[in-house]
């Protein structure tokens, strides 16, 4: 008997539309490189005009858009700011001490409503034996945070805080719209409180590739170099960038993601040994407690062998993304697994 699957892992899981394979299939095209190729262009231009910034660049994915950032905004031997469990910081191999040649300085809550004390406090004085600080990065929405929402304020301040004390603010904005649509604004209210962000085609938009990365003129006319240093010269990119011009009109869809988490979120606190902090399921993301440390393997492993796929956060914790190929129905057969599993 053939099992059904439910992909749960990410929402780079996504399958790309229809529409994106029909625009991809008949993209015009040029070589990038040159600037001449005219989706990436068009993309390029959308996507800096939807985030308020003056231009944007096309990378083929977050981790490479971040590590732009980094390097533009720093010089080697520089100081980053960011939380203890960004996404830079855990999950993007070193590079900015491999590339970049600066110090990442984690502090604790920055990504919280605690933000600017904990900026404020983390701020060296100006001394022989420290290192100069130059960058702090932000991060909404925040995964291990459990795709919790940075809120407009908390940004506003500690980028206001920043620029006080002359550093630049880069967002890893991978998931920004699910922050916008979280609270029913404009991108704009987020966008504004930062030099540069970078946002992801690739998840909840369901763009087979890439991820845009956007800034000031100058910003990205630099950053646009490092891309080629780095690999990232894609030549006829127009045919992924069509897909992703496809994906940026599918921000409002985004809403459906998020009731389907909280769908699953309420049923997984009703089953026995898993424990879910709804207050932090704002977006599309599920993270959950199991019984004991180290349980967490066997239960995602027990998962996958019944189809059911999701993700260890930790030894004593899962993860599960809900995306656009996860329906209402995909999770109710999620639960209805979990409660036999558990018992």
């Amino acid at each position: 008997m053939k099992i059904k699957i439910v992909d749960l892992r990410s929402d780079t899981v996504t399958l790309p539309t229809e529409e994106m394979r029909t625009a991809m299939a008949g993209a015009k095209v040029g070589d990038d490189v040159y600037g001449e190729d005219p989706t990436v262009k068009e993309l390029e231009a959308t996507a800096a005009s939807l985030v308020g910034k003056e231009a944007a660049l096309f990378v083929p994915s977050g981790t490479m858009g971040n590590q732009l950032a980094v390097l533009t905004h720093t010089e080697r031997g520089d100081e980053v700011i960011l939380d203890s469990e960004a996404h830079i910081y855990c999950y993007e191999v070193g590079a900015p001490a491999l590339l970049a040649g600066v110090q990442l300085r984690p502090v604790s809550r920055l990504l919280s409503e605690q933000g600017p004390s904990v900026l404020r406090q983390a701020l060296r004085p100006a001394d022989l034996h420290f290192p100069r600080t130059s960058l702090v990065c932000l991060e909404n929405t925040f995964n291990r945070g459990g795709g919790t929402v940075l809120s407009p304020r908390v940004m506003a301040e500690i980028y206001d805080l920043a620029r006080q004390q002359g550093l630049r603010v880069h967002l890893d904005g991978a998931r920004i719209f699910n922050a916008a649509v979280a609270l029913n604004v404009d991108v704009k209210v987020f966008t504004c409180c930062c030099d540069s962000l970078m946002f992801c085609l690739s998840k909840g938009l369901a763009a087979p590739v890439g991820s845009l990365l956007a800034g000031s003129r100058d910003f990205i006319q630099r950053a646009r170099k490092y891309r080629k240093a780095l690999g990232g010269g894609m030549r006829q990119a127009g045919v992924l960038a069509a897909a992703g011009l496809v994906a940026l009109k599918m921000v409002d869809r985004l809403a459906e993601d998020h009731s389907h988490a909280r769908r699953l979120a309420e049923g997984m606190a009703r089953l026995p040994g898993l424990k879910v902090d709804l207050a932090r399921v704002q977006t599309n993301i599920v993270v959950a407690e199991v019984p004991a440390p180290g349980t967490a393997a066997h239960l995602v492993s027990e998962l996958h062998r019944r189809g059911i796929k999701c993700a260890a956060f930790g030894p004593g914790t899962i993860r599960l993304v809900t995306h656009k190929d996860v329906s209402a129905a995909d999770i109710d057969y999620t639960l209805q697994v979990m409660a036999e599993i558990l018992g």
